[in-house]
């Protein structure tokens, strides 16, 4: 029998499917029979993954196009009636044209035929003969599903038809579970396997369920669904309801069918399999079992449940895996448990294994749970056991620790529902101010994510009284929180409270511990160094003027020379090294191990409840954690420092993302993003945006989905692939309330002026960057609007407006202080060039091109090279045009900026230059075997069939392509095969 998920509420086509659109519209190509595509279409995929909802709404896009669509499907409970399939092509409309036909092709269409080959021929000649007049009229479709259920004859006649007729608008679709099971389909034809849905995907398909789970449920639920479709609305059914009844998923019963047929010792060993979690060996599994013969699993392979390969057993469905566990009464569940924790090796495993046995308090079990928690440095398993080790604590001083660790936890994950489940039940239990400022930063950082910046602020604010009784590093923490949201604002009021909040964090009293209630091994911030880097975060959002210079020791050693990785010898682009990232991101210095958490505390550092306030500080000068690396690298981009922001925000997004912590790392990666953007890291800007989107539109972050939208704009703009006016999805802009997010709004209006620009729309390019400064000139974002003058001070030029960008330019040179940054003073003498008085404007582009350190950002040097080498030209300095627009070419193509190169290429064109030699395809560069991974990625074979062919392992080939990726300048399959036929 073969599953299919409910069918979803249609309200458009949006709504009909989710996470398919490569699958739908490769279809659809072949549909409307473009050049070079298939006419036949084999769609593959296991139980429960789509195949009908794809179908469905294939057959509703084909027939809004005019279309004829004939459909039919196959049934396991009539595979050899040969009419079962083809009598449901034979619609009225279809039965019309019967009557064209000869006698005997009609009667081979509605007779049942035989079984000799004579009546096998004739019903081939029949169909082909049907479609064909059928496709002379108009474009046919035909659309089987369950194919491999359907008589054989029948699909050998529709093969047969589509071999014979390749010059008629007809297409071929077949759905089914297995290749194997099909006729050989006709040479040419195109296969498409589909595979889980991603996690972006997975979870707006769960979050559109009736009563759909929030918080802890909703992400086991996508964890426990592995992407497929049908398991995450069954599983969905199981949450509790309103009323706190258990409502069990159906298809529960459908693998029960198949689960009751085995032997009583099969379902016990598939029993302990499901308990025992994915990733367990079969050998750790029959150890717990007690039994060493492999025979045992032989009925469950047989009826397709599980499969065995080497040591590990998967079951090959997730509904498979529920249905062995929940169908044992929950006496046989707990002892499956208790002999798995007999067995276990690791601490967590035991812990977790235990705390499934238990019923009611233990503060054994607790402790060990709490202990472990860290030991895979993953952010959702440790909040998942420190939830339940608080839950199992029997003394409420412990328990309520306990929970402030497991919110805090929530926190880094960054799912909002589950932080304010946590947050909820803390403050109900506790009045104590480490616990309530605790508290108060989790939800605070959500808060944020989503939009709410006055909310957010209004709670620091509040919880700011508690500041001097806690500890010091606790209270400095919330402050750079605090000045972290009011960047984000760009709210006065905000900026104007930082001072005040700084005041208080820094009256609080110096333990000098950080307390575990508010932090985790990824936050670790109590190092002087650290504490030195919150106080100087707040004060430069507080007052940018005194960002640069003043604090920019804090990201590198004191004695260590300011490295500038971006103007090397042959313009290398070698990442930055240094005490603090080591070659490849990774920190040799930091014990590792496999008892070792990703951050574990030094040992030489003294904590505990004896140690003096003013111990000496023996811990590392330099901070390790991810969170602390955030704070350095956001003090050093404040300072324009790209060195040192970069070197820290690598590492720390490479980290937080292992550590699948996004609430931390929504922090970090915009302005990650924002840096590679500035220095023209253009393909690696845009892998990491493709990555954080799906992790925020999972998350449900809507504030963080429209920064990264954003920035995705400008990644296209600026690399030349803009081909239409921008689409933004309009639901996660309507959740954002641009007012209070005005980071978000300057990066929105940089986007679209700058696609605007590369639109050929010079006029709406004006508008957008103009909003970035009100009519007095007061900027909108205090930091990023003043990143943007030279744009704007380009299009003022472009579009005779120079004068009235004069003003902003002056005051935003006031604002920089007496010292502007390197990248600034770079900024503000090209927007002097392009809008100040015309006889200075040689003085200006040379002034701002003279300093070699403005190297470290080559795209907006090489914009001012662009601007100049065109006054160079119409000034009739011909060669000296030439030389800057042959620099700005040779850069424009290292960084992947495709607009500036395009647009070098027309300046050197109209300077008389000869046209260079076209360089070698992207491909080119690869070596051989990245060559194969890539040809068979764009072909559809999935990472596990491409090692297969090659004989390497998924996770190397995936490996290739993580990559490959940034190398080509793309962050997608469906982008990598039309790189390929572009090839």
């Amino acid at each position: 029998m073969t599953l299919h998920p409910p069918q979803q509420p249609m309200t458009g086509h949006e709504a009909t499917v989710l996470g398919r659109d490569d699958e739908i519209e490769r279809i659809l190509r072949c549909v409307a029979r473009e050049p070079g595509t298939p006419q036949t279409l084999l769609l593959l995929g296991g139980e429960g993954t789509g195949r009908t909802t794809v179908l469905r709404h294939v057959r509703e896009r084909a027939a809004a196009d005019g279309v004829l669509v004939l459909s039919a499907q196959g049934w396991a409970e009539d595979p050899g009636h040969a009419h079962a399939c083809l009598r449901q092509l034979l619609t009225p409309q279809v039965r019309g044209e019967l009557a064209a036909l000869p006698a005997a092709q009609q009667h081979a269409l509605t007779a049942l035929p035989g079984a000799d080959d004579g009546d096998r021929a004739e019903l081939h000649a029949a169909v082909t003969a049907l479609l064909d007049r059928l496709a002379a009229a108009r474009p046919v479709l035909v659309c089987v599903d369950d194919a491999d259920l359907c008589d054989r004859a029948f699909l050998e006649a529709l093969l047969t038809a589509a071999r014979l007729l390749p010059g008629r608008a007809l297409t071929v679709l077949l759905a089914a579970r297995h290749e194997a099971d099909l006729p050989g389909p006709p040479p040419g034809s195109e296969t498409l396997r589909l595979g889980p849905l991603g996690d972006a995907p997975a979870a707006a398909l769960l979050d559109r369920q009736p009563a759909a789970p929030t918080g802890r449920r909703r992400l086991e639920i996508l964890a426990e669904a592995e992407g497929n479709p049908l398991a995450l609305v069954e599983l969905s059914r199981g949450v509790p309801g309103p009323t706190g009844a258990t409502r069990h998923p159906l298809t529960e019963h459908v693998f029960g069918v198949r689960l009751d047929a085995l032997p009583a010792r099969t379902r016990r060993a598939l029993l302990y399999a499901a308990a025992a979690g994915p990733g367990e060996t079969v050998g750790a599994v029959m150890a717990a079992l007690g039994t060493g013969d492999l025979a045992v699993w032989a009925p469950a392979e047989a009826a397709a449940l599980v499969v065995l390969v080497e040591d590990r057993l998967d079951f090959r469905h997730p509904l498979a895996r529920s249905a062995a566990y929940l169908r044992r009464p929950a006496g046989e569940r707990q002892q499956a448990h208790r002999d798995l924790a007999k067995i276990a090796v690791l601490p967590e495993a035991r812990a977790r294994h235990l705390a499934a046995t238990t019923v009611g308090p233990n503060a054994f079990v607790a402790a060990l749970l709490g202990d472990s928690a860290w030991r895979r440095g993953d952010a959702v398993a440790a909040t998942t056991a420190l939830e339940q080790a608080a839950r199992l604590s029997p003394q409420q001083p412990v328990r309520v620790r306990r929970l402030a660790e497991a919110l805090t936890a929530a926190h880094m994950v960054g799912d909002p529902g589950w932080v304010r489940e946590l947050h909820g039940r803390l403050v109900q239990e506790s009045a104590d101010p480490e616990h309530v400022c605790a508290a108060a930063g989790a939800l605070a950082s959500v808060l944020s994510q989503e939009s709410a910046q006055r909310e957010a602020f209004e709670v620091l604010a509040d919880a700011a009284e508690h500041f001097p009784v806690i500890d010091r590093t606790h209270a400095l923490a919330l402050a750079g929180l605090a000045a972290a949201i009011a960047d984000q604002s760009g709210l006065p009021e905000h900026t104007a409270a930082l001072s005040t909040l700084l005041d208080r964090a820094r009256r609080a009293h110096g333990s000098g511990r950080w307390h575990p209630a508010a932090a985790g091994p990824l936050v670790r911030l109590d190092t002087p160094h650290t504490r030195r880097a919150l106080e100087a975060l707040v004060t430069a959002v507080a007052r940018p003027e005194s960002a640069t210079g003043s604090h920019s020791g804090l990201g590198r050693p004191q004695d260590a020379p300011h490295t500038d990785p971006y103007t090397s010898p042959g313009g290398s682009d070698a990442p930055p090294t240094g005490p603090y990232t080591s070659p490849g991101g990774s920190d040799a210095a930091r014990p590792t191990g496999p008892g070792t958490p990703p951050d574990a505390p030094d040992a030489a550092r003294p904590t505990g409840p004896g140690t003096p306030p003013d111990a000496p500080d023996t811990s590392p000068a330099t901070p390790d954690a991810p969170a602390a690396r955030v704070v350095l690298a956001a003090v050093a981009r404040h300072a324009d420092e790209a060195d040192v922001d970069l070197g820290q925000s690598r590492t720390a997004d490479d980290r937080l993302r292992t550590a699948r912590a996004f609430g931390l790392r929504g922090w970090s990666v915009l302005p990650l993003v924002d840096t590679l953007l500035a220095i023209g890291r253009f393909p690696e800007a845009e892998t990491v945006i493709q990555d954080a989107l799906a992790e925020a539109e999972m998350l449900r972050l809507p504030r963080l989905q429209a920064d990264l939208e954003a920035q995705a704009l400008t990644v296209q703009a600026l690399r030349g692939t803009l081909t239409e006016a921008p689409r933004l999805t309009p639901a996660v802009w309507r959740a954002v309330c641009l007012d209070e997010n005005r980071a978000t709004h300057a990066r929105l209006l940089r986007a679209r002026g700058l696609a605007a620009l590369a639109l050929g729309d010079v006029e709406g390019s004006w508008r957008q960057l103009r909003e970035l400064f009100a009519a007095d000139g007061a900027p909108l974002h205090p930091h990023l609007s003043a990143r943007s003058i030279a744009e704007l001070a380009v299009a003022a030029q472009r579009t005779g407006r120079s004068a009235e960008v004069v003003p902003i330019l002056e005051r935003v040179r006031a604002e920089q202080g007496e010292r502007p940054s390197t990248r600034m003073t770079l900024l503000l003498h090209h927007a002097a060039a392009m809008v100040g008085p015309d006889s200075e404007a040689d003085e200006h582009f040379e002034l701002a091109l003279v300093n070699h350190a403005a190297g470290r950002w080559p795209w907006e040097r090489g914009q001012v090279r662009f601007d100049y080498a065109i006054r160079l030209r119409r000034r009739r300095r011909t060669l000296e045009a030439r030389r800057q627009l042959t620099t700005v070419l040779e850069t424009a193509e290292r960084l992947g900026a495709g607009a500036l190169a395009a647009a070098a290429r027309i300046e050197l064109r109209a300077s008389g230059a000869a046209p260079a030699p076209k360089s070698p395809g992207p491909l080119e560069e690869l070596t051989a075997q990245q060559r194969q991974i890539v040809q068979f990625a764009a072909s559809g074979l999935s990472n596990r069939e491409i090692g297969e062919r090659l004989f390497l392992s998924p996770r190397t080939v995936g490996s290739h392509l993580y990559n490959v990726y940034p190398k080509l300048g793309i962050s997608s399959r469906h982008q990598l095969r039309d790189l390929v036929q572009d090839q």
